[in-house]
């Protein structure tokens, strides 16, 4: 039966679920948004950081340092990776920005197990966060609050970041019209490399904070780049706001769903039938969601143009 400590506790499962989504969603949803390029590769870059901090952090013990590594090796690749690799490519269609991201997955999946190997390895949490807090009557984990609390700061810095700076400015108008940014001697070129780079910066973040409670290893960026894709989708492309409300909503809605869906089902139908249906329709619900958003709002819940200028 469900309880309300219960329920708060998957609750708070499901915010630290969103922020990490947001983190990924924030940079993914600005690459399109500005350079309207598909970037499957962003799951590879959340997967490098991930590696990155372990490594940092195996030599080191130090979790502060994991993290500047993360950020720092998966923020250099991805800048690397858009003046070398990418940058022909934002002239082409779509497809031809699949394929080739789709490539650099294999690449990165494959540069994974020659460098680490194919077994999975672990972050150990940071002593300092390695305890609970009680909170309305049950006990979480500090460093799951800890990672809520790194969420939120993000999303506040990237708010001041978009909405208040002159880069901002620039970032905004990129993406509502670039070849008139370019018309006023702004390079645009450097200001497509600096938002690649920090939405490979944020997902290097995202994976050394995910570290500690999921295993790293090759190819683990596939299955977060699908939620993060539902992500932007619902919260509308190119719009910061509208990934941070998204995710918020994905990660609460997918672990609330996986969490009580199988025992709902068992007080609708026999057991066995509902542990079939169950996990299948908890599954679903993200996906379902999305299809009602697209269905009443095809442009998402925060169009670009909406709140670039709010």
């Amino acid at each position: 039966m469900m309880t309300a400590q219960l329920a708060l506790s998957h609750l708070l499962n499901g915010l630290q679920l969103g922020v990490l989504l947001f983190l990924l969603a924030a940079g993914l949803t600005l690459v399109f948004g500005i350079m309207s390029f598909v970037n499957l590769a962003h799951g590879s870059l959340y997967m490098l950081g991930a590696y990155f901090g372990a490594a940092a952090f195996a030599n080191t013990d130090s979790f502060l340092l994991a993290i500047i590594a993360a950020v720092g090796g998966a923020g250099l690749v991805g800048l690397l990776l858009d003046r070398f690799a990418l940058t022909k490519l934002y002239a082409r269609d779509h497809l031809d920005q699949v394929l080739a991201t789709f490539g650099l997955i294999l690449f990165f999946n494959e540069l994974i197990r020659i460098i680490w190997g194919p077994s999975s390895i672990f972050i150990q949490v940071p002593k300092a966060l390695d305890s609970t807090i009680d909170i309305a009557g049950i006990t979480y984990p500090s460093y799951r609050l800890a990672i809520i609390a790194v969420g939120l700061a993000v999303a506040f810095g990237l708010y001041v970041l978009i909405q208040k700076t002159r880069v901002g400015m620039l970032i905004r108008a990129g993406a509502t019209n670039a070849n008139m940014v370019a018309a006023l001697g702004v390079n645009i070129k450097w200001l497509n490399t600096l938002v690649f780079a920090l939405g490979a910066a944020l997902a290097g973040l995202a994976g050394v904070m995910a570290g500690p409670i999921v295993s790293v290893q090759p190819g683990m960026g596939e299955p977060v780049l699908i939620l993060t894709l539902v992500v932007i989708i619902i919260g509308g492309l190119g719009s910061i706001r509208g990934a941070f409300f998204a995710a918020l909503i994905v990660g609460v809605v997918d672990t609330l769903g996986r969490a009580f869906m199988p025992t709902l089902m068992r007080s609708l139908m026999e057991r066995n039938a509902a542990d079939a249906a169950g996990p299948a329709l908890a599954s679903m619900l993200i996906y379902l969601f999305m299809a009602v958003v697209l269905a009443v709002k095809p442009q998402g819940l925060f169009p670009a143009n909406v709140a670039a200028t709010r």
